[in-house]
């Protein structure tokens, strides 16, 4: 541990959660330098949806590697980039009658996000954005601007312009229709909203504590940027990939948004890509007039080629996936029914799930607690009060059950010891509702 704390920048996060040293990973396990084993319910903040070094794609990687394929070519046309293209059209946009252009950005989640940002208000002409409460699309500036962390807004150094705030889904309550508030204050020329360029949103909000919009409301929010003549971006780079049951978050919904920003599993074996998919009327781009070095990632085209082939020619995975996700929903509802004394509740869509904790130091401690039981969790939230169950899709109904039950026990414990903090104590006061 002594190199990492002697010269590695103090912005580490999730190593602080995590304070060991990791050597070997597969499947759905990590091990450590003293060869302890976790179950890993990060899974890359969703990078790892088919789980580490999932031999299906190994192996057509090492081959490729050994027949020295391309490693990195711009944006040149290679063999490998033309084989994830044909796979990614005949299996996964076609059979679900989308038809985009494929944009490949700089490598990361951000890079999509500042991509399409910058097609929107190059297209329309206009420079407002709206973007929602709790929303999470990224740390570089443009995309920043549209996230509403204060923590991480706070780090920005200078101003964060060029965006709306709207109230998501369930924010102003269960019986209020932020789409109406939203359509009220684009129909009116004094409401000191500026017509946006476009509209960015998730459908499950990760890092924003597993907020998840109802199909009803995005059907809502479609109609409303239809009727206003403003592009309709879904951020779909933690939520997508099969994370909520099918390969797109937004399929349920009906919708056919006019962008679509993908990231993290879509390379498949945690190796960086991002894409922005759009309809083909917004391919108004000049030749080299948004750019990147690394967004010609070949290797990922391989495995995230191997990732479609092997996961998505037909409904099967996805079928999977919902049955899981069935079984974590209905595991998390009797936790909390059990040890939430009526303040815990339980959160998201398919296998993208949370605990709401209601405050971040319990929340802190469950995890904490689940770490020393080998597992890895998280939490989100603005506050980090939800627990955020994120485990790979391809994980066994056997560790899922297994991880789940540490949880549990986790829960279980540090819900009973909050019961024994005398009630003179200041931490008492933050928790008694929770847990007394």
């Amino acid at each position: 541990m002594k190199i990492f704390e002697q010269i590695e920048s103090e912005v580490q996060s999730y190593a602080r959660s995590f304070p060991c040293v990791f050597n070997k990973a597969q499947g759905e396990y990590l091990y450590d330098q003293a060869g302890n084993q976790y179950l890993d319910f990060l899974a890359g903040a969703g990078t790892l949806n088919y789980g580490h070094n999932n031999p299906l794609f190994k192996e057509e990687l090492l081959d490729y590697i050994m027949n020295d394929g391309i490693t990195h070519g711009l944006d040149m046309h290679t063999q490998a980039k033309g084989d994830f293209l044909n796979a990614f059209n005949e299996k996964i946009l076609k059979p679900r009658n989308l038809d985009y252009i494929v944009q490949f950005t700089g490598p990361t989640g951000t890079n999509a996000v500042e991509a399409a940002l910058k097609l929107a208000r190059n297209i329309t002409g206009r420079e407002n954005v709206i973007s929602f409460t709790n929303g999470f699309h990224g740390v570089s500036l443009g995309a920043l601007a549209a996230t509403g962390n204060s923590h991480h807004r706070g780090a920005a150094g200078v101003s964060l312009n060029g965006t709306t705030r709207m109230p998501y889904d369930g924010y102003l309550g269960d019986e209020v229709d932020t789409t109406a508030y939203l359509d009220k204050v684009l129909s009116d020329s004094s409401s000191g909203v500026d017509k946006p360029a476009a509209v960015i949103v998730e459908t499950v909000q990760g890092e924003g504590g597993i907020n998840a919009a109802s199909f009803e409301w995005l059907r809502n929010l479609d109609a409303v940027c239809k009727k206003h003549k403003v592009l309709l971006i879904v951020d779909d780079i933690q939520a997508g990939c099969g994370r909520t049951g099918n390969y797109f978050s937004f399929e349920e919904a009906g919708i056919y948004p006019d962008m679509v920003t993908l990231s993290k599993s879509l390379g498949g074996y945690g190796l960086p890509f991002a894409v922005v998919l759009f309809k083909p009327e917004l391919d108004q781009w000049k030749p080299g007039e948004h750019n990147g070095t690394f967004r010609g990632n070949n290797f990922a085209f391989v495995t995230a080629k191997a990732a479609i082939d092997h996961y998505w020619s037909d409904d099967k995975f996805s079928k999977e996936i919902k049955q899981k996700g069935d079984y974590v929903a209905k595991r998390l509802d009797a936790i909390v029914e059990q040890y939430g004394e009526g303040n815990f509740t339980t959160r998201g869509r398919g296998m993208f799930r949370g605990i709401n904790c209601v405050n971040g130091d319990l929340a802190a401690k469950i995890t904490k607690e689940a770490f020393n039981n080998g597992l890895i969790i998280e939490t989100s939230g603005a506050d980090d009060h939800v627990v955020k169950f994120l485990c790979p899709l391809i994980i066994s109904m056997e560790n899922l059950e297994k991880g789940i039950d540490i949880v549990e026990a986790a829960i279980k414990k540090v819900c009973a010891a909050q019961k024994q903090i005398p009630e003179e104590t200041d931490y008492f006061d933050d928790v008694k509702h929770i847990a007394a």
